[in-house]
């Protein structure tokens, strides 16, 4: 009778996983079952669950090494002092830059003329389309809360090219936004805490190695 077999078989099975001698202290506990839901025995699930909290915890070691290898050198940081331009081209000028103007609530000047630099990469006209409208409703009409500080001038010209817009159409509110960074509020960054002490955890770094 396949069926009492069986059950007797589970019922052995049973008893020798309840009645098993105690192991010794260090020694790793049998196999003896199948779904081990609380962790107390070395099953495959148990190990698999293990395994994979030791992948997620070296992968969160290595992003934050990652981020540390992004630290710009002293000598990075200080060329910013002599190129607003060399600043705006490196990507940890840019967040540096960023924080600082974050702290002023003139962020959107920046985001804007990143912007403007993604827009004159584009040469397909669908995506030009969509891009340019998406920076004018963001940066540029009077109804966005991030509206940056044009002239009338150049707001009127950039309304008069959205019906047939190109990656080049910002091109000048770009440059006028750049030129009010660069003699409004570079000259400020390079006086903040924000870029002092960078210079001070570079030099401590320096020190250090």
């Amino acid at each position: 009778m396949p069926r009492s077999v069986s059950g007797v078989e589970m019922r052995k099975r049973q008893a020798a996983h309840i009645e098993a001698p105690p192991q010794a202290p260090g020694q790793p506990r049998p196999n003896t079952c199948c779904l081990c839901w609380c962790g107390c025995c070395k099953c495959l699930w148990n190990e698999d669950r293990i395994e994979r909290s030791e992948r997620q915890t070296c992968t969160k070691m290595d992003s934050i090494e990652a981020a540390e290898e992004q630290q710009p050198s002293l000598d990075e940081a200080l060329s910013w002092a002599r190129s607003f331009e060399m600043m705006l081209r490196s990507l940890e000028g840019r967040e540096v830059f960023r924080e600082f103007l974050r702290s002023e609530y003139s962020e959107d000047n920046l985001l804007f003329w990143l912007a403007c630099e993604e827009l004159k990469k584009e040469t397909d006209p669908i995506v030009v389309e969509e891009k340019s409208r998406i920076i004018y409703e963001d940066y540029v009409s009077i109804l966005s809360p991030k509206e940056v500080s044009l002239d009338s001038r150049v707001r009127e010209g950039i309304n008069q090219t959205l019906t047939e817009p190109s990656n080049l159409m910002y091109e000048e509110a770009q440059f006028q936004i750049y030129t009010l960074m660069h003699r409004d509020s570079f000259p400020r960054f390079l006086n903040s805490s924000v870029y002092r002490d960078l210079l001070a955890n570079r030099r401590r770094t320096c020190l250090e190695t």
